[in-house]
């Protein structure tokens, strides 16, 4: 979607797909947004958690419950039974399902059920973005005008050109830059809460190669799996900021995530897209 900025700010019809790192501040943008107007606001992670990983995180559920036989027992015969409460802001159900590679005594993953999760994770967010276009006439006609895709900091490894291209007509692409600052607190706060991410799989053969000889192990059922989280991060950002770069420079646009912090007001954010645009 290329408007001028006069265009989009005098636009009835703001609809923005948001771009960048998690933690990097869509969030924080799309609630200063909302405070004024009203906004839809479409979040990646809720609808992958909620619509296309929903069946997979509640049969791995209850397979965790069914190792106990008194649980399997009540689960079978219906005594008991398991929802997934997923909301805007609680979407440890998505990274719990995730899972780290690694040691299963440590909490890891075998490698091949990993990968197979990543598989569908990727699946199931390709889906979410290509239903963005459903979700903008749904707004339309509930009377909600203004739209926000507050997408997952993985979109840029989609790697999809047709995903990209029906945002990009049905949104402004907006990417947040992170700035050097941003980024050290987001690779301080892997140190501190290694959490479950997505990687693309050759990126992540290859990062799994390097750690295992440096570390000098022969298996992934070796790899303590917080610690390859802390190890692989930086490397994970390095990898993203390109391809969140080509997307900006042939879709959409960017803005620094320091100027963005310093705004208070729905009008400011609206005045640093504007900008962005001119």
């Amino acid at each position: 979607m290329k408007l001028s900025a006069n265009e989009f700010i005098n636009s009835r019809h703001k609809r923005l797909t948001l771009l960048g790192m998690s933690g990097v501040g869509k969030t924080h943008l799309a609630k200063l947004l909302s405070k004024n107007d009203a906004y839809f606001h479409y979040s990646g992670d809720y609808r992958i958690g909620a619509q296309y990983l929903n069946n997979d995180i509640l049969d791995n559920i209850k397979s965790c419950i069914k190792q106990d036989e008194k649980l399997k027992e009540l689960l079978e015969n219906d005594s008991i039974s398991v929802q997934n409460h997923i909301t805007f802001d609680n979407l440890s159900v998505v990274a719990s399902f995730l899972g780290k590679a690694g040691n299963p005594e440590l909490g890891g993953l075998p490698i091949a059920e990993f990968m197979r999760r990543q598989a569908l994770f990727n699946q199931a967010e390709s889906n979410t973005m290509l239903d963005v276009p459903d979700f903008i006439a749904k707004a339309e006609r509930q009377g909600v005008a203004n739209f926000i895709n507050d997408a997952g900091g993985s979109l840029c490894e989609l790697d999809n050109e047709n995903i990209y291209k029906t945002l990009a007509e049905h949104t402004i692409i907006l990417y947040i830059r992170a700035s050097k600052s941003n980024e050290n607190t987001l690779i301080e706060r892997a140190q501190t809460h290694p959490k479950p991410m997505y990687y693309q799989a050759k990126f992540l053969q290859e990062q799994l190669a390097v750690y295992l000889a440096e570390n000098k192990l022969t298996y992934v059922a070796q790899i303590n799996p917080d610690a390859f989280i802390r190890w692989i991060f930086p490397r994970l950002l390095e990898h993203r900021k390109p391809k969140y770069e080509r997307i900006a420079q042939q879709y959409g646009y960017a803005i620094d995530s320091e100027d963005l912090y310093q705004c208070r007001h729905a009008d400011e954010v609206l005045e640093l897209i504007a900008g962005a645009i001119s």
